[in-house]
């Protein structure tokens, strides 16, 4: 054997397979997310996950557009070992890729959301499940639009600080009212649909339910999840994670931190609870590293999409 065979394999984001672990050093190798392997082709995968570097419609503090590297770069933890809580290899059952980020144009706020819901259309089409990581709010609205445009109405599952149903005016459309858009276009079945985490108050609640942080507190993690299964019932869904949903002792890197909320334990406990939920598309978004220390943020918001990730290896045979 040569000396070169040896060393343990590196840059599986580039040479690594679509199935299967891999074994890259955490300190070093390409930093797709959890070294899946890159690549635009993603025809033939379960699921394929890709980031929208965008902040442009921030009200308070931006940086979210340098989200999707951080969120990468703090999933390297996630080696080729089984993975907690299923204690399984999710991508020996899920062929994944990394598509890398979405294109697009600077300073167009309505060319950025038709960009990002033609390629994630796209991506849909081929039968893939899509994780995205953002980015600011905002980027739910078009990730709606598309993944309603192929398997109909969703309820909304979102774990926030804000309801994001304040009212910009004609046209002006930001990640704290994406919410009331998506209400007035249809896209989701507000009786289905629950926000968990809520710790503001906005003008309208769109007829969404909302548990907030004080509740979530008081009740606890496994009345919650019961609260969400009753909302939400047995119909498909859409996950959005918005990091400041975790209190900014868990979550400091984000735009508009709002002290009073969840603990990384309950979030990730709660999201494991709807392990079973028809759930047709996900987004961890508000990651903004340069309000973030020693990757705390970034660490939550990579472990939130790899419980997700397990959870769809899961209901996937062997």
């Amino acid at each position: 054997m040569s000396e070169a065979s040896d060393k343990p394999p590196i840059d599986h984001g580039f040479t690594g397979e679509r199935r299967g672990g891999a074994a890259d050093p955490t300190y070093a190798g390409a930093l797709s997310f959890m070294r899946r392997p890159y690549g635009k082709a993603v025809q033939g995968s379960d699921l394929v996950i890709w980031g929208v570097p965008f902040d442009l419609s921030v009200t308070n503090r931006p940086g979210t557009r340098f989200g999707p590297q951080a969120i990468r770069r703090a999933s390297a933890i996630f080696d080729g070992d089984p993975q907690y809580p299923s204690r399984i290899d999710p991508f020996a059952r899920l062929a994944a890729m990394d598509y890398g980020d979405c294109a697009l144009p600077r300073g167009d706020l309505a060319g950025s959301a038709l960009a990002i819901e033609r390629e994630a259309a796209g991506i849909l089409a081929t039968g893939a499940h899509l994780v995205t990581l953002g980015g600011d709010h905002f980027i739910t609205l078009p990730l709606l639009r598309a993944h309603v445009a192929r398997h109909g109405k969703l309820a909304l599952i979102q774990f926030d600080a804000h309801q994001d149903t304040w009212d910009d005016g004609p046209g002006g459309i930001g990640h704290g009212s994406f919410v009331l858009e998506a209400v007035r276009e249809e896209l989701i079945d507000v009786g289905r649909s629950i926000q968990i985490g809520i710790r503001t108050v906005a003008p309208r609640d769109c007829g969404i339910a909302i548990v907030d942080a004080y509740e979530v507190q008081a009740l606890g993690v496994e009345a919650v999840a019961e609260r969400i299964r009753g909302r939400v019932g047995e119909g498909a869904a859409y996950l959005s994670f918005d990091i400041d949903a975790l209190d900014p002792a868990f979550a400091p890197g984000t735009g508009t931190p709002v002290s009073g909320g969840l603990t990384a334990d309950q979030a990730l406990r709660l999201l494991w609870g709807l392990r079973d939920f028809d759930i047709r598309g996900m987004d961890v978004v508000e990651v903004s590293p340069p309000y973030d220390h020693a990757d705390v943020t970034a660490i939550a918001a990579s472990t939130i999409a790899q419980h997700h990730i397990q959870a769809l290896a899961l209901k996937k045979r062997a």
